[in-house]
């Protein structure tokens, strides 16, 4: 497919659900740039397989100095192809009782899920601001954040934040003709889900409707439909892919 004249950043594409995405977008032509801590065997797949549309770059999301450094190497990386969208992917999962989870931990779930994603949006909004043809902001949240679960206040109040911030943002952003909206996978296939036990397995699978976790490729149409221009006119939403488990 011939390349599209948008660049695409991403953050922890490197992995599960942000490498699927990265992949579905680069099959469809997208310039597309993406960070994680660490440079991949499958990173090295994509900057072989796209050489002339894919950049990778290292970042801890969680440090503001280094999440505007990633933005700025990205867009010198595709300077000549107009900034469109940007992809808030980057998380972690951990679970465990508030009253015993290591605050430690607690730090590095805001660091990582909600300053992370509000780092970079800033460094995005920046770069909107000599936009003429609009542009995307998509936050990747959780079903979490709008349903709470059981030992899982510290993710659910980060992927909450996300979803807050994607409202405020959207109005913040709306006369420059960008949108702003999150996606609320449920329990996915990927590592993040990786932890849970036969039991936890079955009773996710058994309480949602459509009778099995999502996979990567189940959120991939809805991110591909936001990036669209018959997406243009919605904003300001939490859009929900989980099989059903939160109706």
């Amino acid at each position: 497919m011939p390349p599209i004249e948008r660049h695409v950043v991403i953050s922890g594409g490197s992995r599960g659900l942000g490498l699927a995405l990265a992949k579905g977008l680069l099959e469809d032509g997208y310039h597309l740039s993406t960070c994680s801590r660490t440079r991949t065997p499958e990173i090295d797949q994509l900057l072989e397989a796209w050489p002339d549309t894919f950049s990778w770059h290292a970042c801890a999301v969680e440090d503001a100095t280094q999440s505007q450094q990633f933005l700025t190497d990205a867009r010198a990386r595709f300077s000549k192809v107009p900034f469109y969208a940007l992809i808030n992917n980057a998380g972690i999962a951990r679970d465990g009782i508030l009253a015993t989870l290591p605050v430690v931990e607690i730090d590095r779930l805001i660091g990582v899920n909600l300053l992370g994603a509000l780092y970079l949006a800033r460094a995005a909004a920046r770069l909107f601001v000599n936009a003429t043809a609009g542009g995307r902001i998509l936050n990747i949240s959780s079903i979490v954040g709008l349903r709470g679960y059981n030992g899982l206040a510290a993710y659910s109040a980060t992927k909450a934040g996300m979803d807050g911030m994607t409202r405020a943002l959207a109005r913040e952003l709306g006369r420059k003709q960008i949108t702003v909206n999150s996606i609320a996978p449920g329990y996915l296939t990927t590592e993040m889900s990786s932890t849970l036990g036969d039991a936890q397995r079955k009773q996710i699978i058994n309480r949602t409707p459509l009778g099995r976790l999502g996979d990567p490729a189940d959120v991939l149409p809805l991110v591909q439909f936001l990036l669209s221009d018959g997406a243009r006119f919605i904003t300001g939403q939490t859009l929900v892919v989980d099989g059903g488990i939160s109706s």
